[in-house]
């Protein structure tokens, strides 16, 4: 109980150690998801409008991906950015540019593969209508990104409350360095080890505050879009 309260002592008490590693976190996190987004909703809108041979199989794939190892992930980007490999002249490893790449190339099936399930409903609703207005391809995907936007923003919050919530690849690719690339994953993690448990679970009870808020902002936005379109 001692360690609780230091923990939560030390997040009103506004500790510069434990937000300084909060504020990096939401910093990678955000921009990976950002990234995400602006590849996998248009990525899961054409899948949705678009026939072609092989896309069921594309759609499988693609719903596989969203479990991705993140290990085997942190693994592939580690290779990709190491000195031996083919990106290692930008010199990316071990910083948060790194860990913002893994976690984006784990938050994209999430969000392409959810927004595609939105948009294929609406495409259903909607493909008449839209042909008879001339619109196909890319415009469709656009409009119908405009029409789905409350349910897709579920996919967003989806996509960053896994990349808030993941250590494995973080921790290969971040090197997990004091003051560069530590989160609260890999900060939890260390800290544990170490035993200083009051930083580890201030960290969790912000981690878990984050998890929580990002969980009732979908269900706000949910509930708001039922409302407005019934």
């Amino acid at each position: 109980m001692g360690a609780i309260g230091e923990g939560l002592q030390r997040i009103f008490q506004l500790d510069l150690e434990l937000w300084r590693i909060v504020a990096l976190s939401l910093e990678v996190s955000l921009s990976a998801v950002i990234l995400a987004t602006a590849l996998g909703l248009p990525l899961g809108a054409l899948l949705a409008v678009k026939r072609f041979p092989g896309r069921r199989g594309v759609i499988v794939v693609l719903n596989a991906l969203m479990g991705l190892p993140p290990v085997v992930v942190g693994l592939l980007i580690y290779l990709l950015l190491s000195r031996a490999g083919p990106l290692g002249e930008l010199g990316l490893l071990f910083t948060p540019g790194a860990m913002v790449l893994a976690q984006t190339v784990l938050v994209l099936p999430i969000i392409a593969a959810l927004a595609r399930q939105a948009l294929d409903d609406s495409w259903r609703e909607y493909e008449e209508q839209l042909r008879s207005l001339g619109a196909e391809g890319a415009s469709a995907a656009l409009t119908l990104i405009w029409d789905a936007r409350f349910s897709l923003v579920t996919a967003v919050l989806a996509g960053l409350g896994r990349a808030a919530a993941e250590v494995g690849a973080v921790m290969i690719v971040g090197g997990n360095i004091d003051g560069v690339t530590r989160v609260m994953t890999t900060a939890i993690a260390l800290e544990t080890s170490k035993g200083d448990l009051s930083l580890a679970l201030g960290l969790g009870v912000v981690l878990i505050a984050i998890v929580l808020a990002l969980n009732a902002t979908a269900q706000l936005v949910k509930d708001a879009a039922q409302r407005r379109f019934g």
